[in-house]
């Protein structure tokens, strides 16, 4: 970890409520990238893209990424072990509970606090995110608090336009330069313990997630032999193939929603909407939306843009376990009006 490490809170690991209003104002306002003045509506011309470039330092740390490579790799032994109702319902149940962790807490909670939560929610959240073995929530959160701020330039550490699709996609998080957490990003995340703790160990939910795999195989095959699973079995299908497609689908959103799909926002980024990555990663797909106003808690802005981390999100807040999800803002309306308008 870096050595900037912030005072530990001094908070009980009970119910507290963080405040956000002074901090989401400014975040916001640092990572927004179009919501633009009366004279900015236009979209400006696109010039010709340069080749893309890395900068110093960046290459692939080929031994930091073999685990990974071992991963995928894995998933073939779903011809060694077989394939069982009871696996595939396992196998789609993590992929989309994962992928809310993802969706809900740490991008549009950690990284934008786009609602409030409090503290043993925010660190159910951070587990849940850090199953998807996509690192810790600091990491995570810093990291994408930069994307914002430099959206599809060089800073930008998965651009495919700066870098590449290869680089965008996978290439990034393999490169030595991007290992550490940034704390000086994330100082409203990294004054909880339990959250620092989680990021230096984000290993260790995964390797929970993976033995829980085993030993369900393990039961069911004694106790419930019918169902034609395994240990091995469920640990291919529950863990490596669930764990594989959805880190995939989270990393389309960095490389294709900057690629494919439609452009309805004239951001300063060349983020785009799609409604088949917004199915497969429930709601990130409608990219455009969320570069235009990345602020609010919904990426669907209309009834018809498929957003079910929103709808998840609004069924927590039923329950009374997340609050304030913050809506459109007025400012963000009048600009699509504006948008509208000049559209004719």
């Amino acid at each position: 970890m870096p050595p900037h490490q912030p005072v530990a809170s001094s908070l009980p690991f009970a119910t507290h409520s963080i405040a956000l209003a002074d901090l989401t104002d400014e975040l916001h306002a640092a990572t927004s990238t179009a919501l633009l003045e009366a004279a900015e509506v236009e979209p400006a011309p696109v010039a010709a893209e340069p080749p893309p470039t890395r900068r110093p330092g960046e290459r692939i740390d080929w031994a930091r990424i073999w685990p990974f490579l071992l991963l995928q790799a894995c998933c073939l032994l779903v011809f060694v072990v077989g394939w069982s109702p009871v696996a595939l319902i396992v196998c789609g149940a993590l992929y989309l509970v994962r992928m809310f962790g993802i969706t809900a807490f740490y991008h549009r909670y950690f990284s934008h606090r786009t609602f409030q939560a409090g503290r043993v929610v925010q660190f159910a959240g951070a587990v849940l995110g850090a199953s998807a073995v996509q690192r810790g929530p600091l990491w995570w959160a810093a990291h994408h608090r930069q994307h914002h701020r430099h959206s599809d330039t060089p800073q930008d550490a998965h651009s495919p336009h700066a870098h590449g699709f290869w680089w965008s996609h996978i290439g990034w998080i393999a490169c030595r330069r991007n290992y550490a957490t940034d704390l000086t990003q994330v100082p409203d995340l990294a004054r909880f313990p339990e959250l620092r703790w989680l990021d230096r160990n984000d290993l260790a939910v995964p390797f929970a997630l993976l033995a829980a795999m085993l030993g369900l195989g393990a039961l069911l095959e004694a106790f419930a032999p019918s169902l034609g699973t395994s240990a091995l079995q469920m640990g291919v299908w529950g863990f490596c193939v669930s764990t594989t497609l959805l880190f995939h689908g989270t990393a389309s959103i960095n490389s294709l929603a900057h690629l494919m799909g439609k452009r309805v926002w004239p951001t300063k980024d060349k983020s785009k909407n799609s409604l088949l990555l917004a199915l497969l990663t429930l709601g990130e797909g409608w990219h455009n939306n969320h570069h235009w106003c990345p602020g609010t808690v919904r990426q669907g802005f209309r009834w018809w843009e498929i957003d079910v981390a929103y709808y998840g999100l609004r069924l927590l807040a039923l329950f009374g376990l997340v609050r304030d999800l913050r809506p459109l803002p007025a400012r963000a309306l009048a600009n699509e009006r504006r948008v509208r308008q000049s559209r004719g």
